[in-house]
């Protein structure tokens, strides 16, 4: 199976997650009015059983066409992935029959737009395009296994 990559943008990737980017609210204007926040640009979801965590995720490059051989889901909290670079990166999502992914789509992203996949989304692993990338993750942190793999028998490709 072969799936094209379509453009990220907020409403084609809403079932998923947020689009994390400066224009999707108005902002305030902070700090002597020399900063504009862009407020409340992900809904952050985490079992109350762990606690929200920061990490630095640093992965090796991809190109297309992409061959996705492994997509995971969070079921304990969501998981927001913020670029470090302009350089952009695959978004693989699927959705969910009886605990494994179905009809997968791709996205690729813009400068200045990160991801947050809700709680429970099968996605792709990281996959920067053309150079590593460093990204900082916001997701839940506990000692629960919040991590659910699925390999998959047949890989699909993903094209430009």
């Amino acid at each position: 199976m072969d799936v094209v990559a379509e453009p990220l943008t907020a409403a084609a990737f809403a079932l998923y997650g947020d689009v994390i980017e400066i224009g999707r609210s108005e902002p305030r204007l902070i700090n002597d009015g020399r900063c504009r926040r862009y407020h409340d640009l992900a809904r952050l979801d985490f079992d109350l059983g762990g606690r929200a965590g920061v990490s630095l995720f640093h992965s090796d490059a991809v190109d297309l066409p992409y061959t996705c051989r492994l997509m995971e889901r969070h079921p304990l909290g969501s998981q927001a992935f913020l670029p470090m670079s302009e350089a952009p990166f695959l978004v693989i999502v699927a959705d969910d029959d009886t605990g494994a992914p179905v009809e997968p789509r791709a996205f690729l992203s813009a400068p200045g737009q990160g991801v947050n996949y809700h709680r429970n989304i099968w996605h792709g692993v990281l996959t920067p395009l053309g150079t590593p990338q460093t990204f900082t993750v916001v997701d839940w942190i506990g000692k629960a296994a919040n991590l659910e793999e699925h390999h998959f028998e047949k890989p699909f490709t993903v094209t430009a």
